[in-house]
């Protein structure tokens, strides 16, 4: 069983946000990722978002042997298109809570850039005007916990992102994920794609959180044509893997542990 497993967060969440997921993942597996993806000045948030995907697979090269893709929302949408890229870096992508975009998808949030409502189709509408800064961290997270994206946090990855999603600051703490950055990854989400569905030549997942409504039925007919494609349903939102990391590190481990039993490598062995 391949160990290595490269984690892509949910836009605005830096990763060590996801520190319970990741510790429920051990010892089987080994999670590496990115502390926040969209800060490196090599890698400026552009347009269908090609120089995220190139600064994943700057990643992804770097490493001894193909990992295990997992993302969330932001994250799972950088694997897919970095496996249409470059399929030798990947075992295979999980996409959690993160939809395959059909051609009319595409061609709507083309026109939604062009004609200038995209922050009405996408959360840069609600980002903006977000509060960037608090006076201490019990402050943070009573703030937090009263938000609706952030009520059914588990309690500790809620802590997390108090913990990691804040930096200190002159006037206490001070959100740690650009705002603006953010706001810049809605804004030029992907109208086009690197390749088509059937074209992805490693297995794939899209697991929906059954109270989200960002998966919606036509994502899921277009998953079905991938060839190694499959959909899963788990309880919670759009944020599930923070809601029930422990549910998700099992998952992920059933997953990978089939993935690998059927695997050509293996029956070819």
């Amino acid at each position: 069983m391949s160990r290595s497993i490269f984690f892509a967060h949910a836009n605005g969440f830096p990763s060590a946000t996801y520190g319970k997921l990741f510790a429920a993942m051990a010892p089987e597996f080994d999670v590496d990722f990115l502390e926040q993806h969209a800060h490196d000045p090599r890698f400026p948030v552009d347009d269908n978002w090609n120089a995220l995907v190139d600064e994943l697979i700057h990643h992804l090269e770097q490493r001894s042997e193909p990992v295990w893709g997992v993302g969330h929302s932001l994250g799972g949408l950088l694997h897919y298109h970095a496996a249409l890229r470059r399929p030798e870096y990947y075992r295979g992508v999980v996409m959690l809570d993160s939809p395959v975009l059909t051609f009319a998808d595409q061609l709507f949030i083309r026109a939604a850039k062009r004609f200038g409502f995209i922050d009405r189709i996408t959360p840069a509408g609600r980002t903006l005007g977000r509060r960037e800064v608090f006076g201490d961290a019990q402050e943070a997270f009573e703030y937090f916990s009263g938000k609706t994206l952030f009520r059914g946090f588990d309690p500790d990855c809620l802590r997390a992102y108090v913990e990691h999603g804040l930096r200190p600051a002159a006037q206490g703490l001070q959100l740690r994920f650009d705002p603006a950055t953010e706001i810049s990854i809605y804004r030029s989400i992907p109208h086009t794609s690197p390749g088509r569905p059937q074209q992805l030549h490693v297995p794939l997942a899209v697991v929906r959180g059954r109270a989200s409504r960002v998966v919606l039925p036509h994502h899921v007919r277009l998953v079905r044509r991938v060839p190694r494609g499959e959909y899963l349903t788990v309880p919670g939102g759009h944020m599930f893997p923070l809601e029930r990391p422990q549910d998700t590190a099992s998952l992920l481990r059933q997953l990978f542990q089939r993935w690998q039993q059927h695997s050509p490598d293996k029956e070819g062995a």
